[in-house]
């Protein structure tokens, strides 16, 4: 500790990634990257002329990169904001929109980074419990606060909630500001960009981390009205006004618009999900529904997760044990390849017969 330090850095407590070791054959399924490769026509992009152009500042505004992204979800160029990865976003958006004005309600089992925001920015912040059968009811949340942030689907859960239920949230609290993090909507919910153009109190977030296969490259985006986006570009050019540097513009915009490669991943990690999902229940597993690229598994009664995580690292094989009240039981484990999944499966099998 310097003498240095200022007293939110000594209070606060940071945000803790998932591990990143460097062991020769680990199967990696503690924190939710992609088992697949980025679209081909991502390597294409970067050729010889763009490493040649990396001496010249990036566009500020990631302007082709907005412009794609605009037209994938079919919004207008002005309703996008690019940033570099969408923790930056979150982190932006908490200073643009939440600091100083109020409390902030999120899950009190979701991602940990929205506590560390708060303790950053000196947001008060109230969580919301998560039901009996770890499910998010937003009609839980009828508290007066500034802002509300919830993932969509929920982590660790993988469990999510339906669109009608948040245009409800919206319809119901039109002075609140509603940001839907959707880190993980591509496998299986449906993306709340579909209401931006409709009203004025949501901010949708999301990653090319996940379903993009990028998280090396450090791009997510958040969607809303002009107004809102405008708040963040003003907190963007307060802060870094080139945040996303050539390389990551030139690869994201091949990656979204690859739409027949984006999908043929994200249906190959779902049919593996299910098929995942299907040998632990039988193997005793509790599981929970997810709509993720992860599961959220229970361990029968004759081991303990946090035992089993252990045992799983014996054996080069990395899941994300969490030792917090009321999931301390569970495992979230990523879905990887099939080759992957099937090993994890076989060394389960013979712990679990060993136990």
């Amino acid at each position: 500790m310097s003498k240095f330090w200022s007293d939110v850095v000594r209070e606060i407590e940071p945000y803790v990634p998932g591990e990143q070791p460097k062991i020769a054959g680990l199967i990696k399924l503690n924190t939710n990257e992609s088992p697949y490769p980025p679209s081909p026509e991502v390597a294409k992009t970067i050729d010889r002329d763009a490493v040649d152009q990396l001496r010249l500042y990036p566009d500020p505004n990631a302007s082709e990169l907005s412009q794609a992204l605009a037209d994938y979800y079919q919004l207008d160029v002005g309703q996008v904001f690019v940033g570099n990865g969408s923790d930056e976003v979150l982190a932006q958006l908490f200073m643009a929109f939440l600091q100083g004005r109020g409390t902030v309600l999120y899950p009190d089992i979701s991602y940990s980074f929205y506590p560390v925001y708060c303790q950053l920015f000196g947001v008060p912040a109230k969580t919301i419990p998560l039901r009996e059968d770890f499910s998010l009811a937003l009609a839980d949340y009828s508290t007066e606060a500034a802002g509300i942030i919830f993932p969509n689907p929920n982590a660790p859960t993988g469990m999510g909630v339906a669109l009608d239920e948040i245009e409800q949230l919206l319809k119901a609290r039109p002075d609140t500001l509603v940001v839907v993090d959707e880190a993980y909507i591509d496998f299986g919910g449906e993306s709340a960009a579909s209401l931006v153009s409709r009203y004025d109190n949501v901010l949708v977030v999301q990653t090319f981390s996940k379903s993009r296969a990028l998280a090396g490259m450090r791009v997510g985006f958040a969607l809303g009205q002009r107004s809102l986006i405008e708040g963040l570009e003003r907190v963007k050019n307060s802060f870094n006004s080139y945040p996303l540097d050539r390389l990551a513009q030139r690869a994201a915009t091949a990656a979204i618009q690859d739409d027949d490669y984006f999908k043929a991943s994200c249906a190959k990690v779902v049919a593996t999900r299910d098929r995942m999902t299907s040998r632990l229940e039988a193997l005793g597993f509790t599981v929970l529904p997810s709509q993720a690229n992860f599961i959220f598994a229970k361990p029968p009664a004759a081991v303990s997760a946090e035992t089993l995580a252990a045992q799983l690292r014996e054996h080069k094989i990395l899941v994300r044990y969490f030792n917090r009240e009321r999931i301390s039981d569970y495992l979230r484990i990523t879905v990887g390849t099939d080759e992957q999944i099937d090993t994890l499966l076989a060394v389960v099998e013979s712990l679990l017969k060993g136990a």
